[in-house]
């Protein structure tokens, strides 16, 4: 059998991108601790040069950017994690193959392969990393061979969980700007509502985003 023919055979893989073999999708773990915007640039943008007295203050304000922006363009400036559920429809064939949610924050760091062994109630079992490897070119996890005892009383018997690094974006001078500007909106309104209406300035943190928003279709 030639090259060719090899690779216009049918894939013995489980079914994969019809679109997508996952069922449930969960974030389990989101850094709320670290700043993007750093103490230098803040006092700059609101004329506090060296001053620090309000910092205590200016802190948790400046998380609640960082997460407000990764928000709107749904990625992230810090490290993130996920948990993916498989049906049982999805998992049949062998090697076993289990699409990785896409993403634009790079490789995907696999951290747990697991399932729900038989018995009442189900118990988890989590494979042996050697029996797995993630597929770059696929953006999947293979799986050597179908967990025997895989319990087929719960809906969603396999999971993987995996990290996301920073997204290179959070270095961007323009959306750091945005940034910037929204944290100077939030530090001069104090308050939900306003005595006067506001009107957003013609290259404002909309402008600045966009060309970066991922488009949904």
């Amino acid at each position: 059998m030639s090259a060719i023919d090899s690779v216009m055979l049918p894939s013995s893989l489980g079914p994969t991108r019809n679109p997508f073999n996952y069922e449930v999708i969960e974030q389990i773990g989101r850094n709320t601790t670290t700043a993007w915007l750093t103490q230098t640039e803040i006092q700059n943008q609101l004329n506090l040069f060296d001053d620090s007295s309000q910092a205590a203050y200016l802190a948790p304000l400046e998380l609640a950017v960082r997460m407000a922006i990764e928000d709107y363009l749904g990625v992230s400036f810090t490290t993130v994690s996920y948990r993916v559920y498989y049906a049982l429809a999805s998992l049949y064939g062998e090697p076993l193959a289990l699409d990785v949610p896409s993403t634009t924050n790079g490789t995907p760091t696999i951290t747990k392969v697991a399932y729900y062994a038989s018995g009442m109630p189900p118990t988890e079992t989590v494979l042996d990393p050697s029996t797995y490897f993630y597929d770059l070119t696929g953006n999947r996890v293979v799986v050597s061979s179908m967990p025997d005892e895989m319990n087929t009383s719960v809906s969603n018997p396999i999971w993987i969980e995996y990290n996301l690094g920073a997204n290179p974006m959070a270095q961007y001078p323009v959306i750091k700007q945005a940034g910037l500007l929204l944290l100077t909106h939030l530090y001069n309104n104090r308050s939900e509502t306003t005595v006067k209406k506001q009107v957003s300035i013609p290259w404002g943190i909309d402008m600045l985003l966009r060309p970066y928003k991922p488009l949904v279709l």
